[in-house]
């Protein structure tokens, strides 16, 4: 059975009212949170007469295009994870936007989000995707993004590298677990980068199980406070760091006599 969410399906269900004097219209101007989860609906039609809209709960549906959004330019809370959207698109007029969540679709190119510069929170963790395939991110999305992204969820995505999100300057939390990312060379080089990064979750990537993989992201990143959900303590890090002082003092001074052997050598 199609349903289909219409100004005259939330209008039943939102147990409006109407005043005496008061039209449909006037009445569904008036809505700022509608909740049509789990409700099997397959299609978004035109919501334009709920000019005041501002959070949209559709997850667990079957709703495979983002469509007829456009009019609802108040919307800062969307909700349409566990749908079937193959893509991201339609909402570039969400200037409002500041949590979009779209895990557990077909998406396989983070893209189609130029514009929304409200946008703190981007949901899109276990996205169903052909065999083999991994997440992709363009470019012009993610450049978009760099100033107000303070939340990425990306996990279970068959992510083998995130290097690209070095971009995403005020990035505070990055949930990528259950991934392929392989190199702590490539998280050295990120942790680098996004230097206003607290918390980062990467359990379940191979990378996880390699040697040193804790102490090398503590040293990098002196912002960092939770990785993998762990507490980073200032001990733990005072200790990594006079450690590594000391290591690196040994090397300087190795080269030194090296070099005193060599210039007494002739």
């Amino acid at each position: 059975m199609m349903v289909r969410l219409t100004v005259d399906l939330i209008a039943k269900n939102s147990n409006l009212k109407p005043r005496k004097e008061e039209t449909i219209a006037q009445c569904l101007k008036k809505i700022t949170h509608i909740n049509f989860s789990g409700k099997n609906i397959d299609a978004i039609e035109d919501l334009s007469l709920c000019k005041n809209l501002s959070v949209l709960y559709l997850y667990d549906n079957r709703i495979s295009q983002i469509t007829n959004l456009n009019y609802a330019t108040n919307l800062t809370h969307l909700y349409l994870q566990n749908n079937c959207i193959p893509c991201i698109e339609n909402l570039r007029s969400l200037k409002k936007l500041e949590k979009l969540y779209l895990g557990g679709n077909y998406i396989a190119v983070i893209e189609g989000l130029e514009g929304l510069e409200e946008l703190r929170e981007l949901h899109v963790e276990s996205q169903r995707l052909p065999l083999g395939e991994k997440l992709l991110f363009d470019p012009r999305t993610l450049h978009s993004l760099a100033k107000s992204l303070y939340i990425l969820n990306i996990s279970n995505n068959n992510i083998d590298d995130i290097k690209n999100l070095e971009i995403l300057e005020n990035l505070n939390h990055l949930v990528a677990v259950d991934n392929q990312l392989l190199h702590v060379k490539d998280l050295e080089f990120l942790l680098n980068k996004l230097t206003k990064l607290r918390k980062m979750d990467l359990n379940g990537n191979p990378v996880c199980l390699k040697p040193k993989y804790r102490d090398r992201l503590i040293l990098v990143s002196k912002p960092l406070e939770f990785l993998d959900g762990k507490e980073i303590k200032n001990m733990e890090r005072q200790f990594l760091m006079n450690w590594k002082a000391s290591k690196d003092a040994k090397k300087i001074s190795k080269r030194k006599s090296s070099k005193n052997k060599d210039s007494s050598n002739p």
